[in-house]
């Protein structure tokens, strides 16, 4: 799923004109927080200091193909507040790789594997606090009589340094309970073999969940077995994953990754309209660019500090990495200069 956060504040978001479904969005939040069991409500005690907060918005596409906007909003922690030691120890939390995404689905296609797609609710929620942590009630939320209580956290909440870590145990936990086996290639990819001598296979982006196997009873019983532990959303056949469209033709036996959404979304982003003149390479032979390109006064300087260039370079390097290797020079090129990047740049 491709989110686009909204740059809202808690009083922006409840004047806006969309403001009804941004309320409906942050109870949803804050029944899901109340149901998980997050915090206690208690009375800060003496020579403690509770952490801030923030709302985060953000409108989330349905699948390809598909119009539906959701309104999406997030409680997280100020974990800037947060100090080591007291608050949090350790905080390393595995990712996947991006070449596991591709490996699975090579194994897919070649092995014609049903591929299906699972969102974990409130991911970050599930995952148990050992420290003591305690955060101010959220404005909107405030029990009346208790307005100067704070939230006395019992689990992890999204911003905390320790929540990704504490969310990644619990899953791989659970797993290991189900008698998954870990990859040691990467520890975000489960499998296990079965009776038929076929394999299913598990592979978890923070929250989103990838299943693949031979068997459609298999994938349904992997299924149950995670909504008996955690709060799912079944997104039926998989359609995207991290910004990454899946198009499978069963018939010719392939699985193709594009990022077209998330390409136009960036080309809308810095101002290229359809008008702009699209070019077959990604870096003209005769395109060279050097230091000498850089500026040089200081009102060359302060005109490029408006310049996002650092954020346009990311956004190339993001799409070099999941499905452009062929941009892999180009993007290599334009890197060079992001301390310092003049207009031919």
């Amino acid at each position: 799923m491709t989110n686009d956060d909204v740059s809202y504040t808690y009083i922006k978001a409840v004047q806006s004109t969309d403001n009804v479904k941004w309320k409906k969005a942050m109870d949803e939040e804050m029944r899901s927080l109340h149901q998980n069991q997050t915090w206690k409500l208690v009375q800060l005690p003496k020579g403690k200091k509770a952490i801030g907060y923030k709302w985060v918005y953000a409108k989330k596409e349905d699948a390809p193909g598909k119009d539906n906007i959701r309104y999406k909003a997030r409680l997280v922690a100020k974990c800037y507040a947060q100090k080591e030691g007291i608050d949090y120890n350790e905080v390393f939390s595995p990712v996947v790789k991006h070449s596991s995404i591709r490996i699975l689905l090579a194994l897919v296609a070649q092995f014609d594997l049903e591929l299906a797609q699972l969102d974990v609710k409130i991911a970050f929620l599930h995952g148990d606090l050992h420290e003591e942590i305690y955060m101010s009630q959220p404005d909107g939320f405030k029990v009346l009589g208790r307005e100067n209580w704070a939230c006395k956290l019992s689990k992890s909440l999204y911003g905390l340094k320790q929540s990704p870590r504490q969310w990644y145990k619990q899953f791989d936990r659970f797993m290991m309970n189900q008698r998954y086996t870990r990859s040691q290639f990467d520890h975000c990819v489960y499998f296990r073999k079965l009776q038929d001598g076929s394999f299913i296979y598990l592979l978890l982006y923070v929250n989103d969940i990838l299943i693949a196997s031979k068997s459609k009873v298999e994938i349904d019983r992997l299924k149950a077995q995670l909504s008996s532990e955690f709060e799912m959303k079944d997104l039926g056949e998989a359609k995207k994953i991290i910004g990454m469209e899946i198009k499978r033709d069963r018939m010719k036996g392939t699985v193709c990754l594009t990022q077209t959404q998330y390409l136009k979304n960036v080309l809308q982003r810095f101002g290229i309209d359809g008008k702009s003149k699209p070019i077959s390479t990604p870096l003209a032979p005769h395109f060279k660019l050097s230091a000498l390109m850089s500026p040089h006064t200081d009102n060359e300087k302060r005109q490029m500090d408006h310049v996002p260039y650092a954020n346009a370079v990311g956004t190339l390097m993001y799409a070099m990495v999941c499905t452009r290797p062929d941009i892999s020079h180009a993007v290599s090129m334009v890197s060079r200069y992001m301390h310092n990047p003049g207009k031919n740049h």
